[in-house]
């Protein structure tokens, strides 16, 4: 069973509670810190995708999603604070009671304003690069940015609730490895999956659609347009992390905590 990797879980998010009890500006800035690490994997996808595209490519899109892994391993390894995946983490350890719903909801809250602003941080920094003033390296990305904003709500909620599985499994699965590389390529392989596949990351596209405006300006995509999408998307991924993710895996381990010993529920 997946109890001992689930321990972890339960260890990380304790660590997440202390340093968030302990000073909740370090917290904060260690979620500031994740949403620039998935800008940099942003930057590195369509980058990599726009020379592609430019020749009208089919490899433009997965060559994109091949290079967004990135930023994961960063966040992975770097220590980043992404909301995304603690909705998995904090909900996990909060069904096992190691940590109170109401600790849960203000640190999933300070998660997310953390990747808000490095999201915003980070595109000021790469407006002042003029990496993307070019309309040559930056068309593929305000295509990718304005089809994520014409899908329906109820579409990106579904897609939203996918991504978030594949997501959290891409933080989860390493737990059983014991190489680098083999924990470096299951995260690769899962975020080329959401990737391609079309599903929707709230805090990459955060860090889509400021990248968008910060190569184009306000008229790349409307401030309605960008919550039409991060609403729904938002409540798509805490469904993905907190339901597919942490309930799941905790109704399925609850009978092998008690049988190992390990049930600490009512404490």
């Amino acid at each position: 069973m997946e109890t001992e990797a689930l321990a972890k879980v339960e260890q990380l998010a304790a660590k997440k509670l202390s340093i968030f009890q302990q000073n909740i500006f370090r917290s904060l800035l260690r979620s500031i810190m994740a949403s620039m690490f998935i800008g940099f994997g942003v930057i590195v996808a369509f980058k990599t995708g726009a020379l592609f595209y430019q020749v009208e490519s089919p490899m433009a899109y997965p060559a994109a999603a091949l290079t967004f892994g990135m930023a994961i391993i960063l966040i992975y390894y770097a220590g980043g604070d992404l909301f995304t995946g603690n909705t998995f983490y904090l909900s996990y350890a909060t069904l096992r009671r190691k940590m109170t719903w109401v600790d849960t909801l203000k640190m999933l809250l300070s998660s997310y304003i953390g990747n808000i602003i490095g999201a915003i941080l980070f595109a000021i920094l790469i407006w002042l690069t003029q990496l993307f003033a070019d309309a040559k390296v930056h068309t593929f990305l305000l295509e990718v940015a304005h089809k994520k904003v014409d899908a329906s709500t109820i579409e990106i909620f579904f897609r939203a609730i996918l991504c978030n599985w594949l997501v959290c499994l891409a933080f989860f699965i390493p737990y059983f490895m014991k190489t680098d590389g083999a924990k470096m390529f299951v995260m690769i392989l899962l975020v080329f999956s959401f990737f391609i596949a079309g599903f929707e990351h709230s805090i990459a596209n955060m860090s889509v659609f400021a990248l968008s405006i910060a190569a184009q300006g306000w008229g790349a995509i409307s401030i309605g347009d960008i919550l039409h999408n991060l609403i729904p998307a938002t409540l798509g991924n805490i469904m993905g992390g907190g339901v597919l993710m942490a309930t799941f895996y905790y109704y399925l381990n609850k009978p092998y905590f008690k049988e190992s010993g390990n049930n600490n529920e009512n404490t």
